[in-house]
């Protein structure tokens, strides 16, 4: 039984790396659940193009570094390639609970099957942001307009269109991070965007996010696991 969970966290780019040495790890260090960020690597290749082929080296190499750590995923749905598990299956859904649920099940299922040896189905946790890590930024909707210093009316008038911030979908013209750069030309995605991740913070973010918060809880319950183990 340990005290502690140590986590590394495969993130698809500089965007997801500074939100969680910034944001996830100290709001997640205060129970005791420690994260690791590194960005997904292979040459040639950046943050915002994410095969599975990239990703999957990755997942092997830091399964097999320790076995007393669990490895997670935070890519973007708008960014991963059809070679990614359940993606075919997953763009026949309309609903994006069940879109997350079909990919995030593939991927662990294909993780399993490729490294069962590395005890993946207790140590791999999956998780594709809808549609974008930007969407937590819609939230808040009062943060994020002071902070991009716009109409609050601009930002409702999307979630009404949408319903909530992980509906807003993954179109090259109108998922987030895109909706965000259309709002204002003072967007940036690692400057701007973390400020107002900070602004808002994760207690928002999981409140009007649920596959955020379900990530984050499972996250949260590893010392439980083990302790049952």
């Amino acid at each position: 039984m340990s005290s502690y969970a140590e986590v590394v966290v495969l993130v698809e780019g500089p965007t997801e790396k500074s939100f969680v040495k910034q944001l996830l790890a100290p709001y997640l260090a205060a129970k005791r659940v420690f994260l690791t960020p590194i960005i997904l690597d292979k040459p040639g290749e950046k943050g915002g193009d994410v095969k599975f082929s990239r990703a999957k080296n990755d997942i092997e190499k830091h399964l097999k570094q320790r076995g007393d750590t669990w490895v997670t995923l935070l890519v973007d749905y708008y960014g991963i390639r059809s070679d990614w598990p359940g993606y075919k299956d997953s763009k026949k859904q309309t609903d994006h609970i069940k879109k997350a649920k079909v990919l995030n099940d593939a991927t662990a299922q294909k993780v399993y099957n490729l490294f069962p040896e590395q005890n993946p189905a207790e140590r791999f946790i999956p998780y594709v942001s809808m549609h974008e890590i930007e969407a937590l930024y819609f939230s808040d909707p009062a943060s994020l307009s002071e902070k991009l210093n716009i109409p609050q009316r601009n930002i409702d008038e999307i979630l009404n269109e949408c319903g909530e911030p992980e509906k807003i979908n993954d179109h090259n013209t109108t998922a987030p991070s895109k909706r965000l750069k259309k709002l204002s030309e003072r967007f940036k995605k690692t400057s701007t965007g973390i400020a107002i991740a900070k602004e808002i913070g994760i207690p928002k973010m999981r409140s009007a996010c649920p596959l955020f918060n379900a990530w984050l809880t499972r996250l949260e319950h590893l010392l439980v696991e083990d302790v049952n183990d």
